[in-house]
C-alpha cells in the first residue's frame, strides 16, 4: 500500500505545482493585457494559447460581459485556489491514510 501512497501523494504535489504554475501565468496574462501587447510577440502569442482555452468558457458564462473590465482571470484563479485546497489537499490526505 505505501507505493500506491506515494504515487498519491507524489500526483498531489505535481499537480499543486502545476495549478500554481498556471496561476501565476493567468497572473501575467492579466498584467500584460493592461499594456496593450504585441499580439505578434511570440511570448504574448504563447500566454493567450494557454490560457484562453480556460478563460474563454469563463466569459461566455458570465453575465456582465461588455462592462469593460474583465474578470474572468480573477474567477479562474478562485477555481485554481479551491482546486488547490480541495482537490489537493484531499489527495494528500488519502495518501496519508494509506501510509498509516
Amino acid at each position: 500500500m505505501f507505493l500506491l501512497a506515494n504515487f498519491i501523494e507524489a500526483s498531489a504535489k505535481i499537480l499543486d505545482i502545476a495549478l500554481t504554475l498556471y496561476m501565476w501565468v493567468i497572473v501575467i496574462r492579466a498584467l500584460i493585457s493592461w499594456v496593450n501587447p504585441d499580439p505578434y510577440n511570440p511570448i504574448v502569442q504563447f500566454l493567450y494559447r494557454i490560457t484562453e482555452p480556460a478563460l474563454r468558457p469563463i466569459r461566455r458564462r458570465m453575465p456582465f460581459r461588455n462592462v469593460g473590465i474583465d474578470l474572468s482571470p480573477m474567477i479562474l484563479i478562485l477555481v485554481i485556489i479551491f482546486l488547490q485546497y480541495f482537490l489537493v489537499q484531499s489527495l494528500l490526505q488519502i495518501a496519508f491514510r494509506l501510509k498509516t
